[in-house]
């Protein structure tokens, strides 16, 4: 193990697991890990996909059971046989990434479900129901309308329906898996500070995340996993993004600006004046062969409602689009993609790929004329088209025929893009790409789109972290209330005042 670093609390730990061990199939998933975490602590708990922490997690809330020779102590008292049981009489609560929540129920419903299940059946007490969700939110300091059914709302106030609904019961320890990943800044910012009142309040929190800055922010201490092994347990003070993307990945990367001069390149795209009202107005640019065009700026800014104008999800009231010179009005994807228009959702698990199906027939969903033989589906044909994009994109998987969602986030979001590269785009929209995936297989995606525009491809990238923009895209534009509100060349500003900008 690397030099880890013992807090200096006087406190004994909240929680404390030694010695763990947990094998599948004979893969040791983990290797003699031992963690723990201080009553009201904010601690990180940090890898790539794979590297054990979802097993981890599972083996502290009783899912799994650890090899023997393993140790796991709750406030001072050893656990012998933990349960997922137990564990909830314990106030070990877990957020999944999925959270877990009926879109259907009304918020008061999700917030104290556990109130409501039980061995018999008895009567319910709405306003019993509604006093419970209304004290776990007044806890985080939020209003919600608790009648609402959870449909209603965007995703950033499900998660906090879902953190409130682990409040139920008088949590003392709450996971977090990946709970800011399809958050925009304005609402992780908000959900950090949620975060910072569990901490005061005594409630310890184990965050997972991604994304680096927010660890580094949020956190005290640190404990990395790579390969199932424990690399270490650090303080977060003195830390920085690129010595914990090393101790994940065992890798240095280089992060460096790519942006190049593409104004001689011939123009692929040109968008002018383009509105669609209550979403964006005015918004003019050009698009140029072999272009990377970043589009970033904060919630609310128009960004994923031009992406899909453009691949004709939604139509425009007035303005322009024209491809490779040719006046280009699509009233349908379908059109879109047939003129060569190709958009990677923000939203992988819901829009992006159907998480039951295949490898091969997520691959091929939009590229099936390609494969076609006397009308019918080619197994062949569809076999080579799937070895060669899988070949292509350095994607891991074990046989084309395994379901998608037995890939890891990195592994499923290339294969998305496989799906849209199948197509033969002239413009690939590229919208959030690295949303849930971690930071060496973020690396990897970047490669990809610099590759891709090399070899000629323009390419729109989208997305609501500065330095993803900054450090692959040729030129950034900075939306703000549906409107452009600046342009940036990476090569003449720094990352701090393009921040400054979009944060303002």
């Amino acid at each position: 193990m690397s030099n880890a670093t013992e807090t200096g609390a006087a406190a004994p730990p909240l929680l404390s697991l030694r010695n763990i061990n947990m094998t599948f199939g004979g893969v040791r998933a983990l290797k003699n890990v031992s963690f723990e975490v201080m009553p009201g602590e904010v601690h990180c708990l940090a890898g790539e996909n794979g590297c054990g922490k979802s097993t981890l997690i599972k083996v502290i809330t009783g899912v799994y059971k650890p090899a023997a020779g393993a140790e796991i102590a709750f406030d001072g008292e050893t656990v012998p046989h933990m349960t997922p049981g137990i564990a909830q009489s314990l106030g070990i609560k877990v957020i999944w990434q999925d959270l877990a929540l009926f879109p259907e129920m009304t918020v008061a419903e999700n917030i104290a479900f556990q109130t409501l299940s039980g061995a018999r059946p008895r009567f319910v007490s709405y306003p019993k129901i509604r006093r419970i969700a209304e004290e776990a939110l007044a806890r985080l300091g939020v209003k919600l309308d608790v009648d609402r059914p959870l449909k209603d709302f965007a995703i950033a106030q499900r998660q906090i329906v879902a953190i409130a609904r682990a409040l139920v019961g008088e949590a003392r320890i709450v996971f977090m898996d990946e709970p800011t990943a399809s958050l925009t800044q304005a609402e992780t910012d908000h959900l950090l500070s949620i975060v910072h009142t569990l901490s005061a309040s005594g409630v310890a929190v184990v965050f997972v995340s991604h994304r680096l800055a927010e660890v580094l922010e949020i956190s005290s201490r640190l404990t990395v996993l790579r390969d199932g092994n424990l690399v270490g347990v650090y303080p977060v003070a003195g830390m920085t993004q690129s010595r914990v993307t090393e101790l994940m990945t065992g890798r240095t990367f280089d992060q460096n600006v790519r942006a190049r001069d593409v104004s001689k390149n011939p123009v692929v795209l040109s968008v002018k004046g383009l509105s669609r009202p209550g979403e964006f107005s005015d918004i003019s640019f050009e698009l140029r062969r072999g272009e990377t065009l970043g589009v970033t700026g904060l919630l609310g800014s128009g960004r994923t409602e031009l992406a899909l104008t453009l691949f004709g999800m939604r139509q425009a009231a007035s303005g322009t689009v024209t491809l490779e010179g040719v006046p280009a009005y699509f009233s349908s994807n379908r059109e879109a993609i047939a003129a060569g228009i190709a958009y990677l959702s923000e939203d992988r698990l819901a829009l992006g790929l159907n998480q039951p199906q295949s490898i091969a027939d997520n691959l091929v969903q939009a590229s099936l004329d390609s494969i076609l033989s006397g009308g019918l589906i080619s197994s062949e044909k569809k076999r080579s088209l799937v070895a060669r994009w899988i070949a292509d994109l350095g994607v891991k998987i074990g046989k084309q025929e395994d379901a998608i969602c037995t890939l890891s986030g990195g592994n499923q979001q290339r294969v998305a893009i496989a799906k849209w590269l199948a197509t033969n785009p002239k413009v690939l929209i590229l919208d959030a790409p690295t949303v849930g995936v971690d930071v060496g297989a973020r690396a990897g995606i970047f490669e990809i789109v610099a590759r891709l525009a090399e070899a000629g491809l323009a390419i729109i990238l989208i997305s609501d972290e500065v330095p993803e923009v900054y450090f692959n895209a040729d030129r950034v534009i900075h939306m703000e209330k549906g409107r452009i509100a600046g342009w940036h060349d990476p090569r003449s500003t720094t990352l701090k005042d393009m921040e400054a900008a979009v944060y303002a």
